[in-house]
């Protein structure tokens, strides 16, 4: 079995936590899972999947879905996304692959500029999680990381919504494909929420109060981890 993480991360302390948290939460071999790292290299095509069973999108804490004149590499992630819908191949993506998810489905993001979500936060699952193949044994106000500046206002055409907040669509499932997206952060756990955050405080927080509110309100999210090893061992396997 092998697998392809497509990496958006300047920070090669991030880089190597974020494929670290990928490995752990997918119970894989470390020779199992890859990297295509887009700040290196900004131009791809489908090839890239060739001899992959999967693809994993990781976040993005120095990106903008919305700025693809800055980040030249956004509109080929698109693209990559809409062959994998396409052929089927199985996909899940989490926090900036989920809106760039969204946009490859033709959906809308928008940006705040305040009263984003951030921290560990209670997701409600919709109706029709309760058959789907990796939510339906998740536990209702599952706790999950959440920490993003922009975000889906509904869940776009041709997918299924899993899960939400008050604030914007958490989890959908492409029709009749093996493929998932989450705005929150599957492959994040506690741990690793106060370490990337200490990193990105000035991006995220409002000083050292507002960042130790948070962190000190961060709590552990299993359900929500457990979802990595669902999507590999009921999908890939």
């Amino acid at each position: 079995m092998r697998l392809l993480l497509l990496q958006v991360r300047h920070d090669p302390r991030v880089r190597q936590e974020e494929y670290e948290s990928f490995v752990r939460y997918c119970r894989l071999r470390p020779d199992e899972l890859d990297t295509l790292n887009v700040f290196e290299q900004p131009e791809f095509g489908p090839e890239v999947l060739e001899g992959y069973d999967a693809l994993l999108v990781g976040g993005a804490s120095a990106a903008s879905v919305l700025q693809p004149d800055d980040y030249v590499f956004v509109p080929n992630c698109i693209e990559l996304l809409r062959w994998c819908i396409e052929v089927d191949r199985p996909v899940f993506a989490s926090c900036f692959g989920f809106q760039l998810a969204v946009l490859a489905l033709g959906g809308e993001i928008i940006r705040d500029a305040t009263d984003f979500e951030i921290g560990t936060l209670p997701i409600s699952l919709r109706p029709a999680a309760a058959d789907d193949l990796l939510f339906g044994d998740t536990p209702d106000q599952f706790l999950a990381v959440s920490v993003h500046r922009e975000r889906a206002v509904q869940c776009p055409a041709g997918a299924i919504e899993l899960a939400f907040t008050e604030h914007c669509c958490h989890a959908f499932r492409v029709s009749n494909r093996r493929f998932w997206a989450c705005q929150f952060h599957p492959e994040v756990d506690r741990q690793t929420l106060v370490e990337r955050l200490t990193i990105y405080r000035e991006t995220y927080t409002d000083g050292d109060d507002h960042l130790n509110e948070v962190l000190n309100g961060a709590q552990e999210t299993p359900e929500s981890n457990d979802l990595m090893r669902k999507f590999v061992d009921r999908v890939i396997r």
